[in-house]
């Protein structure tokens, strides 16, 4: 009986913690990947679960896997994205803010 206890507190507070503990770091990323894109993105693209783009020609990200991996971000995104939509500005990202972005990205298509 003692261990069933046990059992239900871990439950308790992992689901309070955001998670096991494995997914706690997973989770901190997916935070820090959707900050920067509404930082960096947000003007033109619709960075959540819903809403629509401001711009006609910017995808919402909840659909980039529809059109392509979303691990070739990855290389976009370290090399400088200059492509997208016509007026869509360049942006670099270091190696811990592409696997951050990718992370939420990804997140996204769950």
């Amino acid at each position: 009986m003692r261990h069933l206890t046990v059992s239900r507190i871990v439950a308790v507070v992992a689901v309070f913690a955001g998670g096991p503990p494995a997914l706690a770091g997973d989770n901190l990323q997916i935070a820090h990947g959707r900050k920067l894109v509404k930082a960096n993105c947000a003007r033109c693209h619709a960075t959540g679960l819903t809403g629509k783009s401001t711009h006609p020609d910017a995808p919402p990200f909840r659909r980039l896997h529809l059109r392509y991996p979303i691990e070739d971000l990855e290389e976009a995104l370290a090399e400088g994205i200059s492509t997208g939509h016509p007026d869509m500005p360049e942006f670099v990202a270091s190696p811990q803010q592409i696997g951050a972005i990718v992370a939420y990205i990804r997140s996204l298509s769950r």
